[in-house]
């Protein structure tokens, strides 16, 4: 079983776009979700902006991209397997984690099939993904560092070399940081802190 990827690209804001099929109209909207809680919310948000629609379809993935840990998914009164299905399987196909997709239809009296309904909402999806804003998100872990004055340069340059971020400084003594460093970073911090006080730093996982 491969490791759970240490980063990579999210849902940054809602985004959404829009077709016309077969005098249907397809309005399909993305937003993050970390969770099906938010997953749920998003879809809740979307039933009140969209009430008088005829079908709400959703799926989610909260988790890494293509990773089945945390997924959901509906048709929301299309035929069965027309609509959830074949928006999951798009957005486990489409390089983005912890995403939630709804599907917004107003039907235009012309019945698209079981095929021509499973097009046109796997294909809503793969459409927004094309111009959906992401960001990366990076797994980190927490440390306490402590060093002396004389090593605050060196440390300084080590973390922007390490993508760490400083949540906390404390001057006494010594400075003491709380950092959170990305966990492809974790294991060489000790070390590297190490090397530039000489051994007298201290790194501490919290």
């Amino acid at each position: 079983m491969a490791d759970t990827p240490s980063r990579y690209p999210i849902p940054s804001r809602p985004h959404r776009v829009e077709e016309v099929i077969q005098k249907s109209r397809f309005i399909t909207a993305a937003s993050h979700a970390a969770g099906s809680e938010a997953a749920r919310a998003f879809l809740a948000s979307m039933r009140d902006e969209f009430p008088h629609a005829t079908h709400h379809c959703w799926a989610f993935v909260a988790g890494p991209p293509g990773s089945t840990t945390s997924i959901g998914m509906s048709d929301d009164g299309e035929p069965h397997g027309t609509a959830g299905r074949p928006m999951l399987n798009a957005l486990l196909h489409g390089g983005v984690g912890e995403i939630v997709a709804v599907c917004i239809r107003y039907f235009g009296g012309t019945k698209l099939g079981t095929g021509g309904l499973s097009r046109a909402y796997s294909g809503g999806v793969r459409l927004l993904l094309e111009s959906l804003p992401t960001e990366e998100w990076v797994e980190r872990v927490a440390f306490r560092v402590v060093v002396g004055y004389g090593a605050v340069d060196d440390l300084h340059r080590l973390l922007e070399e390490n993508e760490a971020v400083v949540e906390s400084k404390d001057f006494g003594e010594n400075v003491e940081y709380r950092l959170a460093v990305p966990r492809e970073h974790a294991e060489t911090l000790a070390v590297a802190v190490a090397g530039i006080t000489k051994g007298r730093g201290m790194v501490q996982p919290i």
